[in-house]
């Protein structure tokens, strides 16, 4: 299917931005009614039926991926599918009476999980600036105090008490005298 070029033509993203994809779809339609989605061109179906949705929901999905920093960094825990999917999920007009409804509980959504589940997001991901310049701090503190010359030196008295003792043989021959009774 070859798209005209009247479709690829450069647009406003404003414009999507400011009106709801139901409001959208009567405003963008140069239709003086409705094409059959069953029998119109190609053409005709995109710049009826999927543009006046799809659009909106991409610029919102922009304007979304700039607050999450997507632009600046090159990892984020944005996932532009699952927010375009819960966007286009929760305008559709057939749900316009119901409540949000948060992507991991979408049913389809939830059924697809079920089959094919995601891995975990790195850590590293979820922690905010602050959170992860916690973490790093606390590491770092940590190892400049395990590096002082007291603290090393009762961590190798440690170790050498340990090899002493050496409570994992103790242990054994522990239990070899009373399986031999």
């Amino acid at each position: 299917v070859s798209l005209g070029a009247e479709i690829l033509q450069p647009f406003c993203v404003e414009q999507f931005y400011s009106a709801p994809a139901a409001d959208t779809i009567a405003e963008a339609a140069a239709f003086p009614e409705p094409p059959d989605p069953k029998t119109c061109s190609p053409e005709d179906y995109l710049e009826y039926y999927i543009f006046p949705v799809l659009l909106p929901g991409l610029a919102e999905l922009l304007h979304q991926a700039e607050k999450e920093k997507c632009f600046e960094r090159k990892r984020t825990k944005f996932i532009a599918c699952d927010f375009l999917t819960e966007w286009l999920y929760n305008k559709n007009p057939k749900r316009k009476d119901e409540s949000f409804t948060e992507f991991f509980s979408i049913p389809f959504v939830n059924d697809w999980l079920k089959d094919h589940p995601r891995p975990p997001i790195p850590l590293s991901l979820l922690l905010s600036e602050e959170e992860a310049s916690v973490v790093i701090q606390s590491f770092w503190r940590g190892y400049r105090v395990r590096c002082d010359s007291e603290i090393q030196e009762l961590r190798q008295w440690q170790k050498q008490l340990r090899e002493e003792k050496n409570i994992i043989k103790r242990v054994k021959e522990f239990w070899t005298e009373q399986e031999a009774k």
